[in-house]
């Protein structure tokens, strides 16, 4: 009699006990990665150049002599924290299918939603990691001056950046998840920071000038950037006005007064959900690994 091996299921129900699993694991390799600690000291050490070197304006966002180091933080977020999130995403996927660490991981009985997840929660552990070193140096740095941080604002801005991240690094593992390898998934993380942060921009301020686009439209616009979004909650959060964003801002303002801040932050969660699901989505239709 000969026995006749069945083959091994995956499950198909969705356990949070794998994902823990796999969102720790992610966890440690984070933090053996020489790329994970140039992020985090590349942003500190900027952020703590921007606390020393910024001149104190009680007149801009924020109190207590923070109010040009505010905003400046949220121009350095604007740029760093998003590409940081996207090359995260990007590379960590693409670089399992590359060394064959996935191939392994899917042998388990764990389902490709469980895998994404986990790795999801474990990289967002890690973006928290980077940005409150980031804020953190800020915060030391802006100690030794004068005229230091208000840390309920800095805790403000450091959770609406960590927000920023949580959607970026969604949209990162979307790229992870289609790219052949770590080097395509790079190459198509950094074409995507050029058009959140960059392209989105000039082509909004292209478009108005070309079609005299009525401020409504604009702000319809501009609000659907996750990198703007960000803005425009920050300046809420830090007590400042929406004026200085512009007809934007002042149409923000008139029309949706202090509740702009719920909407950003909105449109931010809406990024992030929509981002893993896509991420999900793509992730378990794939033919390859």
């Amino acid at each position: 009699m000969t026995a006749t091996t069945q083959p091994f299921a995956l499950p198909r129900t969705f356990e949070p006990r794998p994902v823990v699993v796999i969102a720790r694991k992610v966890i440690r390799e984070a933090s053996r990665d020489r790329w994970f600690w140039l992020n985090c000291a590349g942003f500190a050490v900027l952020a703590g150049a921007i606390t020393l070197t910024a001149v104190p304006d009680h007149n801009l966002i924020g109190s207590g002599g923070f109010g040009r180091t505010a905003a400046s933080l949220v121009a350095l977020v604007q740029l760093v924290v998003p590409l940081m999130a996207l090359t995260l995403g990007a590379r960590y996927l693409s670089g399992e299918r590359d060394s064959g660490t996935l191939v392994f991981l899917l042998c388990h009985p764990v389902s490709r939603t469980e895998v994404l997840v986990g790795t999801y929660i474990g990289l967002a552990g890690s973006m928290f990691a980077s940005v409150a070193t980031g804020f953190g140096a800020a915060g030391v740095f802006s100690a030794l001056r004068s005229a230091s941080a208000d840390p309920v604002l800095l805790v403000r801005l450091a959770m609406l950046s960590w927000l920023l991240s949580l959607a970026m690094l969604g949209l990162g593992l979307v790229i992870g998840s289609i790219a052949r390898n770590a080097s395509t998934g790079l190459g198509m993380a950094l074409f995507a920071w050029l058009a959140v942060v960059f392209l989105g921009d000039l082509g909004v301020m292209g478009t108005v000038v070309a079609t005299h686009m009525p401020v409504e439209a604009l702000f319809a616009a501009v609000i659907v950037n996750p990198v703007e979004a960000f803005r425009l909650a920050s300046v809420v959060a830090l007590d400042g006005s929406l004026d200085a964003l512009g007809p934007v801002g002042t149409y923000a303002f008139d029309r949706f007064g202090d509740g702009m801040a719920y909407i950003a932050l909105g449109v931010m969660a809406a990024w992030t959900a929509g981002a893993v699901a896509a991420a999900v989505f793509t992730f378990r239709i794939g033919d390859r690994i």
